[in-house]
């Protein structure tokens, strides 16, 4: 007779998180416009809150993908226009990514898209939910990001 394994409650917290996210991506997903991709939007969501100019190495570390996945995004998002690569002045073999104004045009429409989930939710948790939960995730955010 075997017995049942109880998996860690840290383990089953992180787990928790990895589902959510798999979730809310396939969600938002369905819903953002152009046949965007979450990746698409990362990007352009990163560049819109940071502002400036990015080197791809740069942003492929904080969007923690590969630079070959970054590139493919850049691509991407460059032919539409929504953003600008450029050579870097002080190093002419170095790239400079920033956001355009149809960048930033295509990023306010996605959270246009993405606003009736939030509200669903909010209707559903409550925002004292979300607001309760917000600042130990940023904790939680900034020390793994301190600790890779």
């Amino acid at each position: 007779m075997s017995e049942t394994r109880q998996d860690p409650e840290l383990f089953l917290f992180f787990t928790e998180i990895g589902i959510i996210e798999q979730l809310t991506r396939a969600r938002l997903e369905s819903v953002l416009p152009d046949n965007m991709k979450m990746s698409h939007f990362a990007l352009l969501n990163h560049l819109a809150r940071l502002g400036g100019k990015w080197s791809p190495a740069r942003l492929a570390a904080a969007l923690q993908v590969t630079r070959a996945a970054i590139t493919n995004t850049l691509n991407r998002l460059e032919a539409r226009g929504l953003v600008e690569i450029e050579t870097d002045p002080d190093d002419g073999r170095a790239k400079l990514v920033s956001l355009t104004a149809a960048g930033k045009f295509r990023r306010d429409a996605c959270i246009d898209n993405i606003k009736p989930l939030l509200v669903e939710l909010e209707d559903k948790f409550g925002r004292e939910f979300f607001v309760d939960a917000l600042p130990r995730l940023q904790e939680l955010r900034i020390y793994l990001d301190q600790h890779r």
